[in-house]
């Protein structure tokens, strides 16, 4: 199976989700318009909304409330991505300019308030409680995430567990609440704590990968981002938090110096260390470990395409280059 062969399983469900995002993006403020529209067609992989999708098809089911929640989980993982480059002062995103650097910070921030009021206005229509309280503890979730990562940036103390800790909250949440609501518009809630399960190992599997690449990837344009960015804004990612335990003095030493100071300027002397301490195939086994989980949690899950969509799902999320 191929990463085509699961947007295919799932092609008539993706369009309809294609057709509710067009519709509920809309706004009579243009600039809500365009800049929604840049961001939301950016060429991501739309892996969150796609986990409600299979998740509810691999319940079995038949409704069309799953295409409304797609967009809301997009939606909401949208608002993150505005948000994230405005507070990280980022300009590359997915191979293109970020939108705070088009239109502004005032512009990507507010865009991205409109998403999360929209998101809520969908999840109201919808009219279950509980698709409510795990949408509303997501964000809420997201939000305390991004908080704790900025509390760590340029901190060279920052533990393994503290890292963790932040991107269970700032990304693994969404995965995981994509994944419980399929189970949960099936009428299966007593799948949902293994559904649940399954997305939040697959999240923080997909988030380990990502911080590895960012000192591994061939190039920027493959990666989709600049290379060492996370080294220029003084975040202490697994590979670098590796590293600076288990390389020499003089190689700590380095390490501490680009996290507390942020830039690039030592990006080489860093990837030299992490090169050399293992650290890379260290965050990939516990990525490994982490799409493993997920896996063995699909066990609630009758035999059926999209159970083995699911799976590749946390195969292709440590197996990827991009």
């Amino acid at each position: 199976m191929q990463i085509q062969d699961v947007y295919s399983l799932i092609d008539d469900d993706r369009r309809a989700v294609d057709e509710v995002i067009k519709h509920r993006l809309y706004s009579e403020v243009e600039l809500i318009n365009q800049v929604g529209h840049y961001i939301v067609n950016s060429g991501g992989k739309r892996l969150r909304p796609m986990l409600v999708l299979l998740s509810a098809r691999a319940f079995g089911y038949e409704g069309t409330c799953h295409h409304e929640l797609a967009a809301v989980v997009e939606f909401i993982h949208t608002a993150t991505l505005l948000h994230d480059d405005v507070v990280d002062g980022s300009e590359m995103r997915r191979g293109q300019d970020t939108a705070n650097a088009v239109w502004g910070n005032e512009a990507a921030v507010l865009v991205g308030d409109f998403l999360y009021s929209r998101s809520f206005e969908m999840m109201v229509n919808v009219g279950d409680m509980r698709v409510m309280e795990i949408l509303a503890e997501a964000t809420r979730t997201i939000a305390e995430g991004e908080v704790k990562q900025l509390l760590n940036v340029h901190n060279a103390e920052a533990t393994e567990s503290e890292y963790l800790d932040v991107i269970c909250s700032k990304t693994a949440k969404l995965f995981e609440s994509a994944a419980e609501l399929g189970a949960v518009i099936s009428g299966r809630k007593e799948a949902a704590e293994a559904m649940a399960a399954y997305g939040l190992h697959l999240g923080v599997a997909y988030q380990l990968v990502d911080d590895a690449l960012d000192y591994s990837a061939a190039s920027s344009e493959q990666l989709g981002k600049n290379i060492g960015d996370d080294l220029a804004e003084g975040k202490p990612t697994l590979p670098l938090i590796y590293a600076l335990e288990h390389g020499t003095a003089q190689q700590a030493a380095v390490i501490r110096e680009a996290i507390e100071n942020g830039g690039k300027e030592l990006i080489e002397s860093v990837k030299e260390a992490i090169e050399s301490t293992g650290a890379i195939a260290y965050t990939s086994r516990s990525a490994k470990r982490e799409a493993e989980k997920a896996m063995q949690s699909l066990a609630v899950l009758p035999d059926s395409p999209y159970r083995d969509a699911m799976i590749f799902l946390a195969r292709f999320a440590v197996e990827r280059t991009y």
